[in-house]
């Protein structure tokens, strides 16, 4: 599992959902520390007896609390959990020590790419190889200057340590595209700043794919399995 923003009660409700059994996941691994993305994970770990797998700018925040059992991430080296391979990839976030994570297994790579207010040449070179990405969308640049939050929060969102706007993500997804990618997710799409239609529409004619192949992650909703052939 990577990260877990939801109580404990709303975790194992979404898990049941998708047919999992808590006590069946193998690591949870934490992206950093802002409270959506890291509130979650030290009652599920300990509850469930499952293993972290962090920074150590994440874990010195002490947002998880006390952990049974964790491992640190040192120097964004890649790592391995059973037969998974986990690549860190260091993102620019307003955070202590912030990565995002690439997995490779049986022939396969799928990276999770949000929160990470621009794109580095590093991360353009760890995704040219992908067969799957979740990808951050956060908010339409339009929306969000016209929007209702306050200045300053506008310019942090939108700042190089922010998130990604539409714009941004559809000129990372072009150069990183090519004939391997068979699955995309759009994902951390703002509810205030952004349109999964808008989103969806977008992205697919960036890369004259068929709407419906565009997988959006609903804030509510999450999406189903889906399956790297």
């Amino acid at each position: 599992m990577v990260d877990c923003g939801f109580t404990l009660k709303e975790t194992v409700k979404r898990l049941q959902r998708l047919e999992v059994e808590p006590s069946c996941i193998d690591a949870i691994l934490v992206t950093h520390e802002h409270q959506d993305h890291i509130s979650g994970v030290g009652p599920l770990s300990r509850k469930y007896d499952i293993p972290v797998w962090s920074t150590r700018g994440s874990l010195l925040s002490g947002k998880c609390g006390k952990l049974n059992a964790y491992s640190i991430i040192e120097g964004f080296q890649q790592f391995a959990i059973g037969d998974l391979s986990v690549i860190p990839l260091s993102v620019p976030h307003d955070a202590r020590e912030p990565c995002q994570y690439l997995f490779q297994a049986y022939g396969k790579q799928l990276a999770i790419l949000t929160d990470l207010g621009s794109y580095t040449s590093e991360i353009i070179k760890a995704l040219q190889s992908c067969h799957g990405l979740l990808l951050e969308c956060n908010h339409d640049e339009d929306m969000l200057w016209n929007g209702p939050y306050p200045r300053s929060l506008k310019q942090r969102v939108a700042g190089p340590l922010g998130h990604m706007s539409n714009r941004q993500a559809i000129e990372l997804l072009q150069k990183v595209f090519s004939d391997d990618l068979e699955l995309l997710i759009a994902s951390h799409i703002s509810e205030q700043n952004n349109c999964p239609k808008l989103v969806q529409e977008s992205v697919a004619e960036s890369i004259q794919w068929p709407l419906d192949k565009v997988v959006i992650a609903e804030q509510n909703h999450g999406f189903d399995w889906v399956n790297l052939a």
